[in-house]
């Protein structure tokens, strides 16, 4: 037996055939092609008002759209899209209000959308979560309680240069204080650089780091000359744990944008580099909304500090201590009538010694944890990694208040 193959249009040809014979009524014809009277009269309408083409197939979709993004409003998303490559939906949106309020724009998964049909965007590989640090850092509730620096890894220009961004940013406000190129990642170079942040923008109250130089050292407490000078004017030195950078997170995410938007792909030349970076630290500060600011820019919530400083460093006071010696040049204080190793990056400072049980002493400079004394046995490091939190009690340093004493 052979099959009789047959599409709709077909099977519409052959009702308006049976219909013009006038053999059957329309309900008849209905029912033995299996249609409502409703679709046969409507067939028999598109025949009379068009002839044959009448029959062809049809789309179902509606002419318009009723929630259709009104063109007008699609530019503007796609011009902005255009200025910012980087920024996702949820951004744009909230740029969009920031600069006009009073437009009813679409929600952020319309703005999606919209940029898939356009295709400007990339599908991003997820990526596993690493769980938050548990370690007693100080908590950043405010602007410049905590400060984050780090070196944002070297690239190189069209013209061969090497670029090596110093950044230092706001953990609260997100702010970019500093996003400045550096021929060397050492302390002559990154010294003067903070110092005009300070003066410009007051003393933190910590100042959160890697341990890698010439943030941290091998020496006691990991100080290094630079976090020796911070615990002088005031500042707490924080260092994440080894092969940790999740406990620094804002500050590796600002770098994660500052590679998208500032270095992919770097610039022609060297000139043209530190331009787009001094751009980039302009509008991550001004223009770019934070989603953990309730999608608003870093600079409407950062502010300067109130603890200006003069200039100077000073020792830091320890009260309540059970002995404070000065460090000598060989890196050595006198205990118990011998010479006791401490560190040669503290030569010519003053260390605070508290004792907290029998014959046994905590060993500070500031709020740092050196190590121990027992007895008359040499100074006991605190083991690397092994992160104490900081009793504030009785070791401070020399500025506890908003501003720095004259």
């Amino acid at each position: 037996m052979v099959w009789m193959e047959t599409d709709p249009v077909s099977e519409r040809v052959r009702f308006i055939s049976a219909w013009l014979s006038r053999e059957e009524s329309v309900s008849a014809l209905a029912i033995r092609f299996g249609v409502s009277r409703k679709t046969a009269y409507k067939w028999i309408g598109r025949y009379a008002a068009e002839g044959p083409s009448g029959l062809a197939a049809r789309s179902s979709a509606p002419v318009t759209q009723a929630a259709q993004t009104p063109p007008k409003i699609v530019t503007a998303i796609l011009r902005l899209r255009r200025k910012h490559p980087a920024w996702g939906p949820r951004k744009l949106r909230a740029r969009l209000q920031l600069d006009d309020p009073k437009t009813k724009w679409p929600a952020a998964s319309t703005i999606g959308d919209i940029l898939k049909r356009e295709g400007l965007v990339r599908p991003r590989k997820l990526r596993r979560r690493v769980p938050p640090a548990q370690h007693p850092f100080r908590g950043a509730d405010a602007p410049n309680d905590v400060w984050c620096i780090d070196f944002k890894g070297f690239w190189k220009t069209g013209d061969g240069v090497r670029v090596l961004p110093f950044t230092v940013t706001d953990a609260m406000s997100r702010y970019l204080l500093v996003c400045q190129a550096v021929e060397h990642p050492d302390f002559e170079t990154v010294w003067p650089i903070l110092v005009r942040a300070f003066k410009e923008y007051g003393l933190p109250r910590a100042i959160r780091s890697d341990n890698g130089p010439p943030f941290g050292a091998v020496a006691a407490g990991g100080l290094s000359r630079l976090a020796v000078n911070f615990v002088r004017m005031g500042i707490t030195p924080e260092r994440i744990t080894p092969g940790k950078p999740q406990e620094n997170g804002r500050h590796e995410r600002m770098h994660q944008t500052l590679k998208r938007e500032a270095a992919t792909p770097p610039s022609l030349t060297a000139n043209a580099q530190l331009a787009r970076l001094e751009r980039f630290r302009q509008v991550f500060n001004e223009e770019r909304p934070h989603e953990a600011l309730g999608q608003i820019p870093p600079a409407r919530v950062f502010t300067p500090s109130p603890r200006l400083w003069d200039g100077k460093l000073r020792s830091p006071a320890y009260w309540g201590a059970t002995e404070v010696r000065t460090v000598r040049i060989s890196g050595s204080i006198r205990w118990r009538g011998r010479e006791l190793f401490v560190s040669e990056v503290l030569n010519g400072e003053r260390i605070g010694i508290f004792e907290i049980a029998d014959d046994e002493y905590e060993v500070r400079f500031g709020p740092i944890l050196l190590g121990y004394i027992k007895g008359k046995q040499k100074l006991i490091r605190v083991r690397p990694g092994k992160r104490r939190r900081h009793s504030l009690e009785n070791c401070h340093p020399a500025d506890r208040s908003e501003t720095s004493p004259t």
